[in-house]
């Protein structure tokens, strides 16, 4: 029977479009936060808005991908690798999302600027937590060419090293995590409480997206181990 739902007919090249497909909205969503930042440091919340309108619309879009593929995933033996490995995989990449998306929220509703000796440093950080997530889009990009090529050495190589570099930008993320909270702990006496407390949870979940992209490269080297 002819299927006319174009999600099915992904499945029918490989399971790992649609998780392909999902990973490039998460990625999206995180590559707003950058410009959203800048226009909250700027004072131009218009923009910020537009910024944070734009991470829900994709955040949204990445759910939809997630429940087609939690409707549509074959049973297991029709599968290259295990289906739980898959449906594990969908909701790590799907939590990066939905942090971007709580990012943008809190700053926005409360018109958050990070202080301007924390500025330089806590853009970095956010560059380096992006650049993580957008690695794990890669990695999961080379997941497809490595089967497609029956797991060749060269592949696998090549897939090792893009996991590799993702531990390394997140370990490069937890380091500069551990600077910036240092730097905003010598300003606490300068700063109102409440912007702190605040501070600490956009650091922390700033940490969150480098965390969870790090874990799709964890889950990917399972998949290929297997």
């Amino acid at each position: 029977m002819v299927t006319s739902n174009p999600f099915s007919a992904l499945f029918g090249r490989s399971p790992f479009q649609p998780l392909l497909a999902h990973i490039v909205k998460t990625s999206e969503c995180a590559d707003q936060l950058l410009p959203f930042f800048d226009a909250a440091q700027a004072g131009d919340w218009e923009t910020a808005a537009r910024c944070r309108e734009a991470v829900t619309d994709l955040e949204h879009e990445a759910d939809v991908l997630k429940t087609q593929l939690r409707l549509n995933l074959p049973n297991t033996l029709f599968l290259p690798v295990s289906r739980s490995d898959l449906l594990e995989l969908i909701s790590v990449q799907d939590k990066i999302a939905n942090k971007a998306r709580d990012i943008t929220g809190i700053m926005l509703g409360r018109r958050m600027q990070v202080p301007e000796s924390l500025a330089v440093p806590m853009r970095e950080y956010l560059v380096t937590a992006v650049a993580t997530v957008n690695q794990a889009r890669k990695a999961l990009e080379e997941l497809e060419d490595l089967l497609e090529s029956g797991f060749g050495r060269n592949v696998s190589d090549l897939m090792q090293n893009l996991i590799r570099e993702l531990h390394e930008l997140e370990h490069q993320a937890d380091d500069q995590e551990i600077t910036i909270r240092r730097q905003l702990f010598d300003l606490e006496s300068q700063l109102p409480p409440v912007d702190v407390m605040f501070l600490y949870k956009i650091i922390d979940w700033i940490g969150d997206l480098a965390d969870r992209a790090e874990r799709v490269g964890s889950r990917l080297q399972i998949l290929t181990a297997r």
